[in-house]
């Protein structure tokens, strides 16, 4: 069975109409699917409705087998199960670094705190970053503090771990930081969901590439197939326009 399961996935909105029409998609245990495509394809809104974030008009979501689409009740359950990096941080300004990490796991968790801190420190010890531990947000640089925020997720144990363009408000050699945490979580077998424009680092860590263009999914591939010989039209103009802006950045 499938980890996360997503069936005919709709989402609309008024002023915008339909930004997903009809997404389907499932994700095995362990895998790294990187989800590629333009500017307001749908790509990060579809994290949004996976996480619950947004509210979807049609369709299904699963987790292990449980509908977990729309459930207003329970969200924040569900959420502990899947966790979500986003291109803000978002880290509370006011708390440590440490304490931003194990906030979510002693407040929603209820968790014993000499557990979560030992937990914590490990996993900064692990991103290079326990040095850190006592600093706070406006001390830190992007890069480390992406880093920070993609700990905070790890230190819920989520089942599933989402990731929406995290690199995209980085300086170029901040970029590189966040990509080697991300490559490393890969390595372990994590589930993730992967929404980048970085394309050497969807392929290096892509089991699977889906590409999505207009609220629809227009390919899905190996890596190694969809970067080389892309079976649409609208995927080799996609890749085109990447290798186009390489070569004149």
């Amino acid at each position: 069975m499938a980890v996360l399961e997503i069936k005919d996935v709709r989402k609309e909105y008024k002023e915008a109409g339909g930004i997903l029409k009809g997404v389907s998609l499932s994700v095995e245990k362990g895998e790294v699917v990187v989800i590629l495509g333009p500017s307001g394809c749908g790509k990060s809104t579809l994290l949004r409705c996976i996480n619950g974030l947004e509210a979807i008009q049609g369709g299904e979501i699963l987790l292990d087998g449980e509908v977990i689409s729309n459930r207003k009740n329970d969200m924040h359950l569900i959420r502990q199960r899947i966790g979500m990096v986003f291109q803000s941080y978002d880290l509370f300004p006011n708390m440590t670094v440490l304490k931003n990490v194990m906030l979510g796991p002693l407040k929603a968790q209820k968790r014993n705190r000499e557990e979560v801190k030992a937990q914590a420190e490990q996993l900064l010890l692990r991103v290079g970053l326990i040095d850190k531990k006592n600093a706070y947000p406006r001390q830190l640089s992007g890069g480390q503090k992406q880093r920070v925020a993609i700990v905070r997720a790890l230190c819920m144990n989520p089942e599933v771990l989402l990731f929406d363009e995290v690199t995209a408000s980085l300086d170029p050699e901040m970029v590189r930081e966040v990509l080697d945490v991300m490559m490393d979580l890969a390595k372990e077998k994590r589930t993730m969901l992967i929404v980048t424009h970085q394309m050497e680092f969807a392929k290096a860590v892509a089991d699977r590439v889906i590409f999505i263009d207009d609220g629809v999914i227009v390919e899905e591939n190996a890596p190694e197939t969809f970067f080389t010989n892309p079976k649409t039209e609208r995927a080799k103009q996609f890749l085109q326009a990447f290798t186009f802006e390489r070569r004149h950045s």
